[in-house]
């Protein structure tokens, strides 16, 4: 079956069953092609919140559809693999967090959304890579504050909120095969270009960069800013929707290696036998989504 045929096929399940197909920006092309939204972790949990359609298919990885789950509670959730996991995710659980809480028990926990609805219904709210520093300063001064689980975005927001913060030692994986060397050698290449980072990277990389943003972030930079060119620091799926948007810019990866295999399972094919099959639901018990839900919430009341 070609690609063509199976986007038809997707299009009359949609209609069939109302359903809105909500995609990362780390998506392969013809995925992020097929999308109703596409965006980072804030802006698809924000249009989660406002679909009015009866399902979610979700092409990004588990704790996203989880989020989305959380967030509407009356409609079905699935996402086209089961196993597109975050290795972020699962370098914290509920046992450990608690632990963490108990050595500090007055600290405020911040938890990334970058992690699982049981650890999410453990912490006092969330945030995203976009809203991170906001959230912080949301925080009265005299409060401690637990950040989990990227110990990376973490340091960055300290350092640019002038908080000091207790940092668990989570990371992604992807951001930190960006060094600091591939932007030094990329700048020599080509010198014009503006660096753009992803907060998720080292603190080394952080440093040689002229912005560092979210994903929706660095769409809108790139868009606004007068620049021709542009090396970029995240994940390599985000070059497909620069270049795509501004067809007159050039767009150049820190490196090839900051490739996400969890973000690259989801494809045309499985889309298509999720909506067929109704697979794979996402649920989140009830008891642990509404303590999730409190943690979310609080953070889209201060990014809406």
């Amino acid at each position: 079956m070609s690609n063509e045929e199976i986007i038809q096929k997707i299009k009359q399940l949609k209609e069939k069953h109302d359903v809105v197909i909500l995609a990362h920006n780390y998506q392969i092309p013809e995925v992020q092609d097929i999308a109703d939204f596409l965006g980072d972790s804030l802006g698809l949990s924000i249009e989660a919140s406002k679909t009015k359609a009866k399902i979610i298919l979700f092409c990004g990885v588990k704790f996203m559809a989880e989020t989305a789950a959380i967030i509407c509670p009356d409609k079905t959730v699935l996402m086209p693999d089961e196993n597109a996991g975050c290795p972020m995710a699962n370098m914290i659980t509920v046992r450990q967090l608690r632990e963490m809480k108990k050595l500090y028990p007055k600290a405020k926990v911040v938890c990334y959304v970058n992690s699982t609805a049981a650890v999410k219904a453990e912490s006092d709210i969330c945030c995203t890579s976009a809203n991170a520093i906001k959230v912080v300063n949301s925080i009265p001064k005299e409060d401690q504050i637990i950040f989990i689980p990227d110990k990376s975005l973490g340091d960055y927001v300290s350092k640019q909120t002038g908080r000091e913060m207790i940092l668990w030692n989570g990371y992604c994986p992807t951001h930190h095969r960006i060094l600091a060397q591939n932007i030094i050698n990329m700048k020599a290449k080509y010198p014009n270009a503006k660096v753009m980072v992803h907060p998720e990277c080292t603190a080394d990389v952080i440093e040689l960069a002229d912005v560092v943003l979210s994903t929706g972030g660095m769409i809108k930079y790139a868009k606004e800013s007068p620049d021709k060119e542009f090396i970029v620091g995240t994940e390599i799926g985000l070059l497909y929707t620069l270049s795509k948007q501004n067809p007159d810019k050039k767009f150049y990866p820190a490196t090839k290696l900051s490739d996400c295999p969890n973000m690259k399972l989801n494809t045309l094919e499985k889309i298509l036998w999720s909506l067929e099959d109704m697979v794979y639901k996402v649920t989140v018990p009830e008891d642990i989504r509404v303590k999730a839900w409190n943690a979310i919430d609080k953070m889209l009341k201060i990014s809406q």
